[in-house]
């Protein structure tokens, strides 16, 4: 049988702690929603270290996504994609930007190249970033894969404005948990 329905789930947790009416209005308070679904990510052993968040240009929450690759075994459930994918389901549009409104992708850590990739082809005006592609390396032990030598250069190029180290200790202290834990999920 060839499967024709691919079925992603954020875990159950995510309802009863994000708040969904709550206006982010600044970089701090996106990128700390980003690091607190990486942190209860792991705190709840749904997933790897990674949380992602998407805003409306006044700070609007659109979606949020965590890392589930291992509860899925699927390889591009990374938080960013999940976090684009249930964005991209609210707006009811494959490029959040198309209609004029600006949006914003709050991560807890550097894109990897698979979500590097996506986040161009999403309708992403700013990307906002904590820890770095090496505090995942070498932190949480995971390979990010191979990025353009310019890659924040190439993102600016196409229009998304990126910062970052956007409260990176408070990212680096999850990865380096997960690390430490010595488990995989």
């Amino acid at each position: 049988m060839i499967y024709a329905q691919l079925h992603l789930t954020l875990p159950a947790w995510i309802h009863d702690e994000v708040d969904g009416q709550r206006l982010y209005p600044d970089a701090e308070s996106r990128i700390a929603l980003a690091i607190q679904l990486s942190r209860r990510n792991v705190d709840h052993r749904s997933g790897g270290p990674f949380g992602a968040a998407v805003f409306t240009g006044e700070g609007r929450l659109v979606g949020v996504g965590v890392n589930r690759v291992v509860p899925h075994n699927c390889s591009v459930a990374h938080a960013e994609v999940m976090a684009l994918a249930t964005s991209q389901q609210r707006v009811q549009s494959f490029r959040l930007n198309q209609s004029g409104e600006r949006y914003t992708l709050a991560t807890s850590a550097q894109p990897c190249s698979m979500c590097y990739g996506a986040l161009i082809w999403a309708g992403i005006d700013q990307l906002l970033i904590a820890a770095r592609a090496d505090d995942v390396q070498q932190l949480a032990g995971f390979d990010e894969g191979p990025l353009p030598a310019d890659w924040k250069g190439e993102l600016e190029n196409g229009g998304i404005q990126v910062r970052t180290d956007l409260m990176r200790d408070h990212a680096r202290d999850v990865l380096r948990d997960y690390g430490e834990s010595g488990l995989v999920y």
